[in-house]
């Protein structure tokens, strides 16, 4: 096969192979075992969304997945500390989002908990443990000594990037993969600093391409076999897909989510620290609208403690993630998602090689 076929073997890092470009992006509330394994049986690499569960449900979600699949499967955690409690903000923020709560006639907001732990001692020996051939991480790296001990024990360790900056630290910290992750992509920025502006992917990805030795994945706002050629056309060697698997049936999101995917469009997503407190793509509506009016939230994630309750009020009161491409998802199985856009990829250089002929 030819460089730039979608169907080479794709390297991820040093021992990780993979026949199709895709990788799944770790979606919490989203992403099942099922899922995870059915991207990895055709060819791809299957995520699991492990960042906000305990680790006896990671224990769990990893047994399925592995029973499902021969091949590999990565997992996917916040590398954030342990949040620091913030009383003044707190009782702000459960302030503005209080009318909301009102509106629904349901009582709140609630008192704030104190956040759990970040990615801490017990959640490196889970990893050393289980052995993910595929360790990613949000909003930066655990700790050198950390990377290395997964790294030792043959886990490839990603992260992602939404900077060239952030790129290059990560590179120089021991990452074996940068998941360079554009404006466009939905649910939770990677970004290390929340105030940093987005970068879109067709500006970010050929940046750090250029400035890593280590393999780049791009993200954000692909979701179609267009998407995949041109990250690849861009010099990454696989792209990361999220919206795009929403609606499959492996999922685990209910019908009111699957009905919004495929009737939202692109400029009705927004980048909001409503629901979290950290800078997140999701569906417009009216949780965002008041929360972002009053201009103050928790911080991550406490904001979620005061909004949480508020998702049984339905589409306008929940956390709908989604990226920019959202008009593009199908209802199919995962497994057909990635034969297509492997597919629609290679169609996709075909008909550029046809139709142009460097001269």
């Amino acid at each position: 096969m030819e460089e730039g076929d979608p169907d080479v073997a794709v390297a991820l890092g040093p021992s990780v192979r993979i026949s199709r470009p895709v990788v799944a992006a770790p979606m919490a509330g989203v992403t099942t075992p099922e899922l995870a394994a059915a991207v990895t049986n055709a060819g791809g690499l299957g995520v699991l969304a492990f960042a906000t569960l305990a680790v006896d449900a990671m224990v769990g979600e990893m047994e399925c997945a592995r029973a499902l699949t021969d091949g590999p499967v990565g997992v996917n955690l916040f590398a954030s500390p342990a949040p620091e409690r913030n009383e003044a903000g707190e009782h702000a923020a459960s302030a503005a989002i209080a009318p909301l709560y009102e509106e629904l006639d349901v009582p709140g907001p609630p008192p704030v908990e104190r956040p759990g732990p970040g990615f801490d001692d017990e959640r490196l020996a889970l990893l050393l443990d289980l052995r993910p051939e595929v360790a990613s991480f949000h909003f930066g790296l655990p700790p050198a000594g950390d990377v290395e001990r997964l790294r030792a024990r043959g886990v490839t360790v990603a992260t992602t990037a939404t900077t060239v900056a952030e790129a290059v630290a990560a590179a120089s910290a021991g990452a074996d993969v940068i998941i360079a992750q554009g404006g466009e992509a939905g649910g939770h920025r990677g970004t290390l600093d929340p105030r940093t502006e987005p970068i879109g992917t067709l500006a970010l990805v050929p940046q750090v391409v250029d400035a890593v030795d280590v393999p780049v994945v791009a993200a954000g706002g692909i979701a179609d076999g267009r998407g995949v050629a041109a990250a690849l056309a861009l010099g990454a060697v696989a792209a990361q897909v999220g919206t795009a698997f929403i609606a499959c049936p492996e999922s685990s999101v209910d019908d009111e989510y699957r009905r919004a995917v495929r009737s939202t469009a692109g400029e009705d997503t927004v980048v909001t620290r409503a629901f979290s407190g950290r800078p997140a793509r999701g569906r417009r509506n009216r949780l965002i609208d008041v929360v972002d009016a009053a201009g103050v939230v928790a911080p991550f994630p406490t904001q979620r403690q005061l909004s949480g309750p508020l998702s049984g009020g339905g589409a306008e009161y929940r956390a709908l993630w989604m990226g920019q491409a959202a008009p593009l998802a199908r209802a199919e199985p995962a497994a057909q998602v990635v034969e297509r856009l492997a597919n629609e990829a290679r169609s996709v250089a075909l008909g550029l090689s046809g139709r142009w002929d460097g001269s």
